[in-house]
């Protein structure tokens, strides 16, 4: 494991960076943009600190960052990126918060884990664009089931209107969402294509009864294409579908239970997979009938994601396309 000579926690925002330094005790902040990284490289040199001897920490935002690691790759710098609540539980017990105080957090605990920390990876940037197309796309598609529940409501309600205002913007607006949808369909598919490795595992997965081309491509954007996770288990812990034990000594002896920290977005889409699954995968569909005798709903279908899951890695790992060779027991 690399030592570095100084650790540098910063508190991303949208328009501003908070950085401090732990080793010198030193804090500054700039803007979130190349003329406040001029600053930041003047403030470390007048302060003799060595960046490319230097792991930067900084908090997982989901955006608000991308300036900041595509400015830390340009010049070769070592980075973490940290889930805030990972932060803020090894910090224990708090008092106050202010950007100053955050960035001095995230700084020590990068001191603290310093050994056990690895490097970000460089960014993928097809996988950003799609995470991006993914997330603008789900937002479209709610507002559409939002447009069409309106609609729907205002007709029963005042079924005699023939020429209302608010339904002829409401149909005007379902079709522009519509038209939306089939547009962005249209780039993700074109952007898969464009990369052979992401084209191949797409087709991969969504020879899988139950996976479309949502959950193909979400699955694909946020494992870097299994990149970042090597065991499905560990994706299925990401996306919240494994259950862990609640119980101390003799007295508490809770069920099992999933974690509330997990990708609810990959979550809620594996469940329109495996409800999909389970309608036409006779396999599946077989295994939640068994199951439903002993266990409520929620549990079979959470059990239906994790076998998805698995499916999903087999076949990337094989490179083979799902086979359904399933025969009901006589």
């Amino acid at each position: 494991m690399k030592k570095w000579n100084y650790t540098l926690g910063i508190d991303v925002s949208k328009n501003t960076l908070d950085i401090h330094c732990s080793e010198i005790n030193q804090h500054i902040q700039i803007q979130n943009g190349s003329e406040g990284f001029k600053h930041w490289l003047k403030w470390c040199k007048d302060h003799k600190i060595a960046l490319e001897q230097s792991f930067i920490v900084m908090e997982h935002t989901g955006g608000y960052e991308y300036k900041l690691i595509q400015f830390c790759e340009s010049k070769n710098l070592q980075y973490a990126r940290i889930p805030g609540l990972a932060i803020k539980r090894s910090m224990g017990i708090t008092r106050g918060k202010n950007d100053k105080v955050d960035a001095a957090r995230i700084a020590q605990y990068g001191e603290e884990k310093h050994k056990i920390l690895e490097p970000a990876k460089p960014l993928n940037k097809t996988t950003i664009a799609l995470k991006e197309l993914l997330g603008f796309r789900k937002r479209i598609v709610r507002e559409l089931a939002g447009y069409k529940t309106t609609l729907k409501e205002r007709k029963q309600m005042y079924p005699d209107l023939k020429s209302d205002v608010i339904c002829k913007m409401l149909e005007n607006r379902i079709k522009e969402n519509t038209k939306l949808i089939a547009k962005l369909d249209t780039e993700l598919m074109a952007i898969t294509e464009a990369n052979e490795a992401i084209k191949i595992n797409f087709e991969l997965l969504t020879s899988i009864r139950g996976i479309g081309m949502v959950n193909a491509l979400m699955t694909i954007a946020y494992t870097e294409n299994f990149v970042c996770f090597n065991n499905p288990r560990s994706y299925a812990v990401y996306v919240g579908v494994v259950p862990f034990d609640y119980s101390s000594g003799t007295s508490i002896r809770g069920r099992k239970k999933v974690s509330p920290i997990a990708n609810k977005e990959l979550k809620q889409e594996l469940t329109q997979a495996a409800r999909s699954a389970v309608q036409w995968d006779p396999e599946l569909r077989e295994y939640a009938t068994r199951k439903m005798n002993n266990k409520c709903y929620n549990i079979v279908l959470n059990n239906v994601k994790f076998k998805l899951i698995l499916r999903m890695f087999a076949v990337v790992k094989r490179k083979e396309k799902y086979v359904d060779n399933y025969t009901k027991a006589a």
